[in-house]
């Protein structure tokens, strides 16, 4: 099924030419800052910077200039909207949450252009059919339906041209917009988080990596009847362009509409995938996007669709992780501060207050997958707890910390699995899917 029809929007591609959307966007947001201030200050109220950055009206500017520019200045607003919940105002988390849905389809003639570098201008003769409205468009590609003159019925993800060259840059100014909220410490050094943006983007970009990935995971889960992972066709993929069977589903999140007993049984599956990823394969597709995954609902089975954030692990972190694992199901306060560090989520120069605060927000985490029965994602009173132990953490900001790359995508898997969790109001018995997993 095709999106529906809507305008179309040239991707931007020049270095030059993105830059200067970003400069138009910051000219707003200063214009918007301008008259915000002095709406503040006729009212007797004294202004912030962050509070003004941080106006429903200049979120709504950076949203639709990253939509537009799409690429890696999309796929970083998708991160922050998923990730800054507890930071931003609801009205702002909603606006910016408008990053997640599809983004602005490429024009015909674009789309053209792009496939005739890949496949030579007389790509046509290939297809007894090629749907030129696409079926999804996200933050880097656009998805068409094919039917090639051999018979096979094709998803192919298209590239948006310039995604490459454009990542370093785009990192580059989002990360100053974040630097201008104000929500992260001056002293805070980003420098390693923003390189390894930027390594990960240039792979989610490299869709021929994608395709191995994708026939990896088509080989790991050979055993697993309960997950589709489609068939990569190699002859139409290359570095632009990714070919894969086009299989039928529905949107995941769609789910919340079904029985109680298929909603827990697809949660089931989501969780046991990802500790045969961490556990077993040490290999991760680490992006939580909601999109990434669809429910067949002939067959039952979850299926899995984008490769691109695949990401391995070493077996000394996974082993570190074991070991936090079996702390938090035994409730070893001592073997999880141990864990935790080695794994980085904390060093000893952290003060012991806060040692003592991560300590128990694990804690608080962990309890209930010790218990035996169902464990119950609609239950918000233990997000709660752990959100407002975290909040005051972070509240002190001279001890901000970030930890190893690797533990950030593990933690990021896992909210947005309890994001899910918590969306199709599923319950799932924790403590036997992760006993297998607990080292004796």
């Amino acid at each position: 099924m095709a999106l529906p029809r809507r305008p179309t929007a040239a991707v931007p591609h020049g270095r030059l030419a993105r830059l200067a959307r970003f400069g138009g966007m910051a000219g707003g947001i200063a214009g918007g800052m301008i008259a915000e201030g002095a709406r503040q200050w006729a009212t007797g109220q004294k202004p912030t910077v962050a509070g003004l950055l941080l106006t429903p009206a200049n979120a709504l500017r950076v949203t639709q200039q990253l939509a537009n520019l799409r690429g890696a200045a999309m796929k970083m607003g998708q991160l922050l909207s998923m990730d800054s919940g507890d930071f931003l105002p609801p009205e702002l988390a909603e606006i910016m949450g408008a990053l997640r849905a599809d983004a602005t389809p490429m024009p015909p003639a674009q789309l053209q252009a792009v496939l005739a570098k890949s496949w030579g201008k007389d790509w046509r003769r290939q297809f007894e059919r090629f749907d030129v409205r696409p079926i999804a468009a996200a933050s880097i590609g656009q998805v068409h339906r094919a039917r090639t003159r051999d018979g096979r019925d094709l998803a192919i993800k298209v590239q948006y041209p310039g995604v490459r060259d454009s990542i370093d840059s785009d990192v580059d100014n989002v990360a100053t917009l974040i630097r201008m909220s104000g929500l992260v410490p001056a002293t805070l050094d980003v420098a390693p988080m923003l390189a390894e943006a930027k390594r990960q983007l240039h792979e989610e970009a490299d869709y021929a990596r994608e395709g191995e990935c994708l026939a990896e995971f088509g080989r790991l889960l050979a055993d697993a009847p309960d997950y589709r992972v489609p068939r990569f066709h190699a002859d139409l993929s290359g570095r632009d362009v990714l070919a894969m069977d086009f299989v039928a589903g529905v949107a995941i999140e769609t789910l919340v509409d079904a029985p109680q007993a298929e909603r827990d049984r697809v949660m089931t599956l989501m969780i046991a995938l990802c500790l045969r990823e961490m556990f077993e394969f040490r290999l991760m597709q680490t992006d939580p996007n909601f999109a990434n995954y669809r429910h067949d609902p002939a067959t039952g089975r979850l299926v899995l669709l984008d490769f691109g954030a695949t990401r391995a692990f070493s077996a000394a972190m996974i082993g570190d992780y074991a070991a936090l694992l079996r702390a938090g199901m035994d409730g070893d306060a001592a073997g999880a501060r141990d864990a935790m560090l080695a794994i980085g989520l904390f060093d000893t120069a952290v003060p012991a207050k806060h040692q003592a605060a991560i300590a128990t927000m694990f804690d608080t985490a962990f309890a209930p997958l010790r218990a035996d029965g169902l464990f119950d994602f609609t239950d918000n009173r233990i997000a709660a707890s752990v959100r407002d132990e975290g909040i005051g953490i972070a509240a002190d900001r001279d001890f901000w910390h970030i930890p190893p790359i690797d533990a950030l995508f593990l933690q990021r898997k896992f909210a947005g699995l309890f994001l899910l969790g918590s969306r199709l109001g599923a319950k799932v018995d924790m403590a036997a899917l992760l006993a297998p997993y607990r080292p004796a």
